[in-house]
This record gives C-alpha cells, structure tokens and sequence, in this order.
C-alpha cells in the first residue's frame, strides 16, 4: 500500500497491488497491440507480395485497420460478458487471446513459403487480437472506476495508461535495440518475429497475475441489474444518447492523438520523410516516458481542479499545435524529440483520467457494454485507420493533409466537451 493525503487530513492507502495487477495485463496488451504498428516497416514484405515496398505496407496497414473493425464486436460480446458475468473472468479471457494471436504472428509463414495463405492467417490472429482488445479497453477501464473511491477515481484512473504506456515505451525501447544490433536484412527476415513471442510469452505473465484479482463491489451489487436488461445496445441510445455521443466526440481525438504518434509518425518518418530509424525509435522512447511519467500527476490534478480545464486544454492545445508539429517531422533527433515529447505531453492530460470519464458516463449495469461498443467502433473509424490513411495521402504527396484531419478532430471534441457535466468527486452509478 502507498499513503497519500487527501483533504480534510485522512489518509488513503493506493492498493498498489492490486493496480498492478489489473493494470499488468492491460500493459501486456497493448504491448502486443503497438508492436505489429511498431515493427511493420520490417515484416511488410514478408506477408505480401515483394517488388512493391509501399504497397506491402499499405497492404500491412490495411490488415491493421480491418482488424479494428473487429474491436466494436469485442466490445459488444465481451463488455456484454463482463457486464453479466463479472469484469475478472472478461479480463481473463481479453489477455487470452491477445497472447494467443501474438504467437501466431511470431511463427507464420512467409508469403514466399504459403501465397496468399500467409496474409490471410495474418487477418485471422488480428482478428483475435481486435476482439481481445475490444474488451480489455472497457473492462479495464471500468474496474479501475469501480474499485476508486470517488475523490481518488483519477489517481486510480492514471494506472491504465501507465500500464498502456509503458507497454508502448517496452515496445518503442526493443524497436531501439534492434535497430541498433541487427541490420535491415535480418530485421526483415526474422528479426520482426522476437517481439511477437516475447509478447505472448508476457502475456502468460499477465494471465497469471490477473488471478489473483478479486470482483469489484459495484458489479455484484449490480449484476441481477444487469442481467434483467435487455437489448443493453438499444438501451445506451435509449436511456443514455448524450452519453454516447460525448463518449464518442472524446474517443475520436483520443484515438487520433494516440495512433498518430504511438502508431503512424513511426513509419511516416521513416519512410516519407526519411528520418533514421535509429533517431525516430529514441525520440518514441523518450516522448513515451515523459508521457507515462505525467499520467499520475495529470489524474491527481483532475481529482483536485476536475476533469473539464484538462480536457479543454489537451483538445484547444491539440488544434492549435498538431499541423506545425508535423513540419518538425524529417530527419533529426532533436526535431523528433520536440514532436512526440509535445504530442505525447498533451495527450497525457486526456490519457491519465479516460477510465474516468468513460466510467462515470454509463451506470454500472451497462457500463462494460457501453464502453466496449461505443469506444471501439469509434477506435476503429479513426484509430485503426490513421496508419492507413497518413500512408496513403503521403503516396499522394499530401501528408500535410492528415494533420489538418487532427485538428479538426481536435476542434469538435473541444466543441462536445462544452455538453460534459463536470464529475470530479461523484459517485458511481
């Protein structure tokens, strides 16, 4: 346990455990979300077709973005699942398949050995990975909400993406390494495939820690609740519509902040603007541990200030900034380190209390379901395309043009937030 003050001089006691261990397993997904992005510039090739360097790797890309749309289903079935079934066994089962569809990965055949067998098993893992990941985000999130005391939710809220974050630097840090100690040709040939089973090897880690996890009390006071609901998905847009469209309006600049910088900047630069790959996997490093140290001070100060001032400056800040930060984007470590430290920087005020918001907008009998349907379909609209979409207009000569798709995101988010009623301090319902 880990003492902190909180007003009116009680003493509250972080269950530091316990947040590690929900929080591990998140990390250990997402780890083996990020380094198929991550590593792709490597293993194009290898699944489709050799001679056409950027079709592979729009190829690879759209792979990537299909597999999200898969997201929302995973959401729906096992937000549904957790909301009737409880959010421990949901999040067992999340961890399971991601650590699974990484393994696969790690040991499938070349194009040059299957033909297009080889793209296709490809599509199959991420489709397990896109379910995966559909259902850990929302019941992730929710236990973290449920198990908060009410002035502490964006303290505890700050552990998902600490977890997500660190995950992301591990990834970004071994992308590093090997850059470093292997050349181009055994990256492209095997190199690829040492990250894919280190992440279904931590993944049985993660599977082993989440055990020990107990149910939260808001489920089971909630669960006969829940199970009497029926069509859940017609009941959000029923009962909650503001809630869904606010979810959906935070969501979309939430995940064209993280996609652009943890998933698409990387290949972008490497590729578009030709910066060193040595240079754009340091300068990831380095952004994503300014970005996971800022998580916990950004959700104890919207425990204090509220959640509003922080989401208003992270979408006005977003809009002002994101087109002359991509003029930085060329070769250059110091210029690369000023991109994703400043991107990063801003995206953590929004990052570190998202469980949060997410938690308090739907009551607990739909909460995973909510969160899950709605969250994802809209990571998958905007998230899940973002590689596909900066690699495509780049092959137009138009990159600029992604940018501004950002900060016109940035600029209806900030226009949704004004409906957001303040919820710093409030009880879950």
């Amino acid at each position: 346990m880990v003492e902190s003050q909180i007003g009116g001089g009680v003493r509250h006691r972080l269950p530091v455990r316990k947040l590690f261990a929900a929080s591990v397993g998140n990390a250990l997904e997402w780890f083996d979300w990020t380094i198929y992005a991550t590593f792709s510039i490597y293993f194009a090739t290898a699944f489709f077709p050799a001679g056409n360097d950027l079709l592979a790797q729009i190829n690879t890309f759209a792979t990537y973005a299909l597999a999200f749309f898969f997201r929302p289903l995973g959401g729906l079935l096992l937000g549904r699942f957790a909301d009737v079934r409880g959010r421990k066994p949901a999040m067992l089962l999340t961890i399971s398949l991601m650590a699974g569809g990484s393994v696969v990965i790690a040991i499938l055949p070349t194009f040059h050995q299957v033909g297009w067998l080889a793209p296709v098993l490809l599509l199959l893992a991420r489709v397990a990975q896109g379910l995966s990941l559909g259902g850990e985000v929302s019941n992730a999130s929710a236990y973290l909400g449920e198990i908060a005391p009410p002035r502490w939710r964006g303290r505890y809220s700050s552990f998902f993406y600490i977890s997500t974050g660190s995950a992301v630097l591990l990834a970004s840090v071994l992308g590093f390494v090997l850059a470093r100690t292997m050349d181009k040709p055994d990256l492209s040939s095997y190199g690829w495939r040492i990250p894919f089973l280190l992440g279904g090897v931590l993944g049985m880690i993660g599977l082993w820690l989440r055990r020990s996890l107990s149910e939260t009390e808001q489920f089971e006071q909630n669960k006969s609740r829940a199970q009497r609901v029926r069509r859940p998905l017609l009941t959000t847009l029923r009962e909650h519509p503001k809630a869904v469209v606010q979810l959906v309006g935070i969501t979309m600049l939430s995940t064209l902040c993280y996609y652009t910088f943890f998933s698409a900047l990387t290949p972008f630069a490497v590729k578009t603007r030709h910066a060193n790959d040595v240079d754009v996997f340091l300068a990831l490093s380095i952004g994503t541990a300014l970005f996971v140290a800022l998580q916990y001070p950004y959700g104890a100060l919207s425990d204090r200030i509220g959640r509003k001032p922080q989401l208003f400056a992270w979408s006005a800040a977003t809009a002002i900034l994101i087109v002359p930060l991509s003029t930085l984007v060329k070769p250059g470590l110091g210029n690369l380190i000023v991109v994703f430290c400043v991107g990063l920087g801003l995206y953590a005020a929004l990052s570190s209390l998202a469980p949060a918001i997410m938690s308090e907008l739907f009551p607990t009998e739909l909460r995973g379901l909510g969160i899950g349907a709605w969250y994802n379909l809209t990571v998958a609209l905007f998230g899940g395309t973002a590689p596909l979409v900066i690699s495509a207009l780049s092959a137009a000569g138009a990159s600029i043009l992604f940018f501004w798709y950002v900060a016109a995101g940035a600029a209806i988010a900030f226009l949704v937030l004004l409906t957001l009623p303040e919820t710093k301090g409030s009880e879950l319902r």
